[in-house]
C-alpha cells in the first residue's frame, strides 16, 4: 500500500474512532456530527469509493451505492440502475483494474435534515478532467450514492471542433431518442 493511500486509510481510521469516542462519552454532539464533521466523512467516503475502484475491489465499490442507485456515464446511453451497472463494470474489475480517479477539488452542499448530501468534482482520470457529481442518502450503515454522474469536461476554445467531430453520431441518436418519445 503507498503512502498515500495508506495516510487516507489511517486518517479515516482515526476520524471514525475520534468521532464515535466523542459521541459515546457524552463529550460530543447528542444530535450526531455536525455539518464540517459529516462533510469529512463525506470526503473520506468518496476517496474511499474512488480508491476502491483504482484497486478493482469490486463489493468495496458496489457498497458504497444505495440499492436503486443510478449511474449516469459519459456516453449518451450510459444511464444505469445499480444491477445493470454492476454488469457493464464486472469485466473491468475481473481484469484486475477497474478505473483510476483522484479528486482535484469537491463541494459538498446538505439538505435542512443533515440526511440527503450532493457534491460536485473535479476530477484527474485518464480521459483527463472530469467532472462527477451525485446524491448521497445517509443510512444506517454510513454516507450512500443514490445517483452518481461522470461528465468530461471540454475547455470552451475546443468546443466548436469537439461538437463538429461528434455531429454525425450524436445526430443519429437525437433522432432514434426523438422518435422513443
Amino acid at each position: 500500500m503507498n503512502r498515500y493511500y495508506l495516510s487516507v486509510f489511517l486518517f479515516a481510521l482515526f476520524f471514525v474512532m475520534f468521532s464515535f469516542s466523542q459521541s459515546h462519552n457524552g463529550a460530543g454532539n447528542k444530535k450526531g456530527l455536525s455539518q464540517d464533521e459529516e462533510r469529512k466523512v463525506i470526503n473520506l467516503t468518496l476517496d474511499s469509493f474512488n480508491l476502491a475502484a483504482s484497486k478493482a475491489n469490486f463489493k468495496a465499490y458496489f457498497d458504497f451505492y444505495t440499492s436503486d442507485a443510478i449511474f449516469t456515464g459519459t456516453d449518451a446511453t450510459e444511464r444505469w440502475n445499480k444491477e445493470e451497472f454492476m454488469a457493464f463494470a464486472k469485466p473491468y474489475f475481473d481484469r484486475g483494474r477497474a478505473w483510476s480517479y483522484t479528486t482535484l477539488g469537491r463541494h459538498i452542499y446538505f439538505d435542512k435534515s443533515g440526511k440527503l448530501a450532493w457534491f460536485d468534482e473535479l476530477l484527474n482520470t485518464q480521459m483527463k478532467i472530469c467532472r462527477g457529481s451525485g446524491v448521497l442518502v445517509k443510512q444506517a450503515d454510513g454516507w450512500k450514492l443514490k445517483q452518481y454522474i461522470l461528465s468530461v469536461t471540454v475547455p470552451n476554445n475546443l468546443m466548436s471542433e469537439l461538437v463538429r467531430k461528434k455531429a454525425p453520431e450524436e445526430d443519429t441518436l437525437m433522432d432514434k431518442l426523438r422518435k422513443k418519445m
